[in-house]
Parts: structure tokens; C-alpha cells; sequence
């Protein structure tokens, strides 16, 4: 993964400080600071999108995947309404197929 450059530094020090002047603890203004400049950095291709990537743990149960792995083992297996499946509606699809 790529380093954060100064730009991002000097975003993420802003960001923090706007969360601390409003009134948030250190820890949550760290997390929001980060959480935005890695959303930012997504965004512009500098980092992989994990939320979305993968499918889980082969090994593991459908049942102890998330939905997103879910549905992106029913996007793989071409499984058509994926994107409107609650999880028991996506484990049930995919044990069919």
C-alpha cells in the first residue's frame, strides 16, 4: 500500500483538529481524520477498496461472512437480485447454486 503523502498528512492534521475544536475525544477525531483521508485516498485509486474486495474465508461458513463478501460471491457466481438479498436470502442463493 502506498505511504500517505505531505498533502494527506497536512489534510489528516486539519481534519483531526476541526474534530477536537468540536468537541470530540482524541481517539474518535484520530479515527474520523483517518477514516476521510483513506476514504479520499480510495477514491483516487491510491489504495485498494477493501470494503468491497473479496469473499471471505473459503473455510468459513456463508453464515460468518458478511453481506458484502456474500454478494460478492453471488456477483461471481452471476446469481441475478443479489443487490436487493438481505444474508439469509444471499446464503440460501448461493447454497443452490
Amino acid at each position: 500500500m502506498a505511504k500517505w503523502t505531505d498533502k494527506d498528512e497536512r489534510q489528516y492534521d486539519h481534519i483531526r483538529d476541526r474534530a477536537l475544536e468540536s468537541g470530540k475525544s482524541e481517539d474518535e477525531a484520530e479515527e474520523v481524520a483517518a477514516r476521510t483521508v483513506n476514504k479520499q485516498r480510495r477514491k483516487e485509486g491510491r489504495t485498494p477498496n477493501k470494503t468491497t474486495q473479496g469473499t471471505g474465508n473459503p473455510n468459513s461458513r456463508l453464515e460468518e461472512r458478511t453481506v458484502e463478501e456474500l454478494r460478492n460471491l453471488a456477483s461471481a457466481r452471476d446469481i441475478k437480485g443479489r443487490s436487493k438479498m438481505d444474508k439469509a436470502e444471499l446464503v440460501e442463493a448461493l447454497r443452490k447454486t
